[in-house]
C-alpha cells in the first residue's frame, strides 16, 4: 500500500460522499487498511485533501504549461488551454470534483499552503487573456483579466455538476463549444448590436 493509492481511494469517496461525510475508517476499509495502519501512511483527513488538491492543480499545471509553451496566436492558444483542461477534467473526474468542491474544507492553516498552488493555476489564464489584450487579439472587455479569467474559469468547472460521460455531447464538443462562446460571443457578425 502506498501514499498514491490512498489518495485514488480517498478522492473516489470524497466526490461520492463529500468530504465531511467521508471517514477515515471509509478510506481505510477502501484501501484494505487497519484505521491505525492508515495513519501510518498519512497523518489525518485534512492532509488527504490538502494532498488531492495539490495533486489535481500538479496536473492542470502541468498541462496548461505545456499549451503556453505552443508557439500559436493568444487566440488559439487560449482555445487550446480550453479543450486541455476541460479534457483534464474529464480524465480525472473525481480529482476534479474534489479540487472544485471540497476547497472549502481546508482548515485555515492547510488552506494557507493551497493558495500559492492555487494562485499560480488562475495566474496561467489571466496571463493567456493578458497576452491577447495585449496583442490586440483580444477586446479589453473587462476592467481586469481575473474578472475575465474567474468567469470562464467558472462556466468550465460547473460542467462537473452536469457533465455525463454517457450524454449527448462529448468533453471536446463542450470544450469546442465554451471556447467558440468565450472567444465570439453569443452575436453575429451581421448583428446590428455587434
Amino acid at each position: 500500500m502506498n501514499k498514491d493509492q490512498i489518495l485514488e481511494a480517498a478522492a473516489q469517496i470524497f466526490s461520492t460522499k463529500g468530504y465531511h461525510a467521508a471517514s477515515m475508517q471509509d478510506i481505510a476499509n477502501a484501501v484494505h487498511l487497519q484505521k491505525a495502519s492508515l495513519y501510518h501512511h498519512i497523518a489525518g483527513k485534512q492532509e488527504i485533501l490538502l494532498a488531492l488538491l495539490d495533486k489535481a492543480l500538479d496536473v492542470l499545471i502541468a498541462r496548461l504549461e505545456e499549451v503556453v509553451a505552443l508557439s500559436l496566436p493568444p487566440d488559439e492558444k487560449l482555445r487550446q488551454a480550453i479543450l486541455t483542461y476541460m479534457q483534464t477534467l474529464g480524465e480525472n473526474r473525481e480529482l476534479a470534483a474534489v479540487l472544485l468542491l471540497e476547497y472549502r474544507s481546508l482548515k485555515p492553516e492547510y488552506l494557507e499552503r493551497h493558495i500559492p498552488r492555487r494562485d499560480r493555476f488562475e495566474r496561467i489564464w489571466r496571463t493567456l487573456i493578458d497576452d491577447g489584450i495585449r496583442s490586440g487579439v483580444f477586446a479589453e472587455v473587462c476592467t481586469d483579466s481575473a474578472l475575465a479569467a474567474r468567469a470562464l474559469l467558472g462556466v468550465m468547472n460547473w460542467s462537473i455538476f452536469w457533465y455525463r460521460p454517457d450524454g449527448p455531447l462529448s468533453m471536446q464538443s463542450i470544450a469546442a463549444d465554451f471556447a467558440e462562446l468565450f472567444l465570439s460571443g453569443l452575436l453575429t457578425r451581421e448583428s446590428p448590436h455587434g
